[in-house]
């Protein structure tokens, strides 16, 4: 008779280190496949976990992974605080309020009656997790809305609504919570508002002294530049486990708070904290939810029944609908959009997190229901990511509310030059917005039917007026090689450094003028700089499309257009991709290609010129 023996336990650091390769390796997969994250990060995590044995966090990791996630949600929570910044929010549409300060309460009301009368958990577990479902998934809305398409409005309000509610649903949980704690562990009613108000209190006031006296110490130059982020965390973990050891669980409120301070505080360094939490957190998240999906317990699911499937469709069917609607109700947002807001409320990492985190809280104060918290919000997640991933740009067609079926591009600097660029990208059917701080270098963009804004890009106007999630690629083309810089250097973040180019810089013999070759966007193909350009275009050099085909292919073209520049490759299906100085371009049949030509240059017998727009 064969023995069964169990697989042996990793290392910690081993099983850590697996924890964190298939964390960001799942995100790096999913950004190359164009799928959600939180899909294939589902599947390794089980893979690993339940269904191979190769990974148990109780098992190989043990009382550690307590502690370490309690922190991670700590930290994402506070991220989470870190966005929400009141002065964005007030010059947001009325649509964006209603769904934050009308749906936050009512989505929490009705997903704990999705809960208690669908899956039959108590009113303390539905309430919990009640709250946290108030989530939807900024983590996920992001990619969905990049490539869905939406048109700004619809995509406004879904991109704020996740930001927004994201700390806001982490509160509700913790209150709630709270709230359970407290009357379960207190031996009067009158002991137990007692605790909780201490607990509230001196969370709070944690949260609000920690992010004033770090916002202070910054401005004042009290801590280094070099020293700034690790004080900040080193600040995050002591707000938490102080507040933690007055009420447990109450850090989280404090740390949220605390992110919520520094959010509104108008740091100068604010922008480098905020980009290097963000990298932390994708850390983070990725770690959390392999170390949840790898303990997933197929017992656990199991036991769910036909009251798990109730609760899904009534959270998706009914109370996310309802909720909406009523948010919307005489906000005059238009009923197409309502629909499409009402029918798209996609859960993500952050869910899971603390829905897992708050299970286990739940189960150590005797709720025994709560152990199927983490079962629910798995399958949860995993029905809604796939639901919106693969329903959200049919349905948004289907209403009509979908921005340009393409890509777009932001070309940064208005000129003589730049204008006939954006002429060549329309006439190849490519969205163009043209920006300029200078009103009157707009002009003959705007005489030419190419739409504009005049202001700086990077200021909080750009932020709040444009949706830069409807383009995939940024040109910086002014007259100012510094400001060329400083823009792709800032933005290159927002749209990846492999999509942000700027025009040639101006070559200076003066070794104090040049700037540094690590900063800035990738070169355009024209090897040519701003002043360059404007001559060659007054010399007679325009900006053409040409078709490719068999009968006429990339070597035909090269040999026919010797002195020709080559900017943009135009797919099929209107990918553009930009052209790198000396970068070959893959021979395909009906790709177009942009290119800057010399005059008296004409198209040879074979190649099609695509009709003008």
């Amino acid at each position: 008779m064969a023995i069964e023996t169990a697989p042996d336990a990793l290392n910690p650091v081993v099983a850590i280190a697996l924890v964190g390769v298939l964390g960001v390796g799942s995100q790096w997969v999913a950004w190359r496949l164009r799928m959600p994250a939180i899909v294939l990060m589902l599947l390794a995590g089980v893979l690993i976990g339940p269904v191979l044995g190769v990974f148990d966090p109780a098992r190989d990791i043990g009382p550690l992974m307590g502690p370490m996630i309690s922190i991670a949600v700590a930290i994402i929570l506070f991220e989470g605080g870190l966005t929400l910044n009141f002065h964005q929010l007030q010059d947001r549409a009325l649509g964006v309020r209603r769904l934050v300060f009308v749906g936050a309460p009512l989505g929490w009301l009705t997903s704990a009656l999705a809960l208690r009368y669908g899956a039959g958990l108590s009113w303390e577990s539905a309430a919990v997790f009640g709250g946290i479902m108030i989530v939807t998934g900024p983590t996920v809305i992001a990619p969905l809305l990049r490539t869905a398409r939406l048109s700004r409005r619809p995509a406004s309000l879904l991109q704020w609504e996740a930001i927004v509610n994201d700390p806001i649903g982490a509160l509700a949980a913790v209150l709630a919570f709270e709230v359970v704690l407290v009357l379960n562990t207190a031996t009067t009613i009158g002991a137990a508002v007692m605790d909780l108000l201490i607990g509230v209190t001196v969370a709070t006031v944690l949260g609000v002294v920690a992010g004033f006296g770090l916002a202070r110490a910054f401005k004042r130059g009290w801590v280094p530049e070099y020293m700034k982020v690790p004080v900040l965390f080193a600040l995050l973990l002591a707000c938490f486990s102080v507040a933690d050891e007055v009420l447990h669980e109450s850090g989280l409120l404090a740390v949220t708070i605390m992110g919520i301070v520094i959010a509104n505080a108008n740091l100068p360094s604010y922008e480098e904290l905020r980009r290097f939490k963000e990298h932390a957190t994708v850390l983070l998240v990725s770690g959390v939810f392999i170390l949840l999906a790898s303990a997933l317990d197929f017992a656990a699911l199991g036991q769910l029944t036909w009251r798990a499937a109730a609760f899904v469709l009534l959270v998706v069917l009914v109370a996310r609908p309802f909720t909406v609607f009523m948010s919307l109700l005489g906000s005059g947002v238009p009923w197409r959009e309502q629909v499409l807001v009402a029918f798209t409320g996609p859960r993500g990492v952050v869910l899971v997190a603390v829905a897992g985190l708050f299970g286990d809280r739940l189960l150590g104060l005797g709720f025994e229901d709560a152990a199927l918290i983490a079962p629910l919000a798995f399958v949860l997640v995993a029905f809604t990511v796939v639901l919106h991933g693969f329903s959200l740009a049919p349905f948004a067609r289907f209403l009509g509310l979908t921005g340009a079926d393409r890509p777009g591009v932001i070309i940064i600097g208005g000129s003589a030059w730049t204008t006939a660029l954006a002429e060549g990208l329309r006439k190849a059917e490519i969205p163009v917005l043209m920006t300029d701080p200078n009103y009157g270098h707009l002009r003959a963009a705007r005489s030419a039917g190419i739409e504009t804004f005049s202001g700086d890009i990077l200021s909080e106007a750009a932020e709040q007026r444009l949706e830069l999630v409807s383009y995939a690629t940024l040109i910086a083309a002014t007259d100012n090689d510094a400001y060329n810089t400083l823009v792709t250097t800032d933005l290159a973040p927002e749209f990846g450094r492999e999509n942000v180019f700027q025009i040639g810089r101006e070559k200076s013999d003066n070794a104090r003028h040049q700037l540094p070759r690590t900063l800035g966007g990738r070169p355009l193909g024209l090897s040519a700089t701003h002043g360059e350009m404007n001559a060659l275009l007054r010399e007679g050099w325009t900006f053409r499309l040409t078709r490719l085909s068999e009968e006429f292919d990339m070597q035909d073209w090269r040999a026919k257009r010797p002195d020709a520049r080559l900017v943009a490759r135009i797919s099929p299906s209107g990918e553009i991709k930009f052209i790198r100085k000396d970068e070959d371009v893959r021979p395909a049949p009906d790709v177009r290609v942009l290119a800057f030509r010399p005059p008296g240059e004409e198209d040879a017998p074979g190649a099609r010129q695509p009709p003008v727009s």
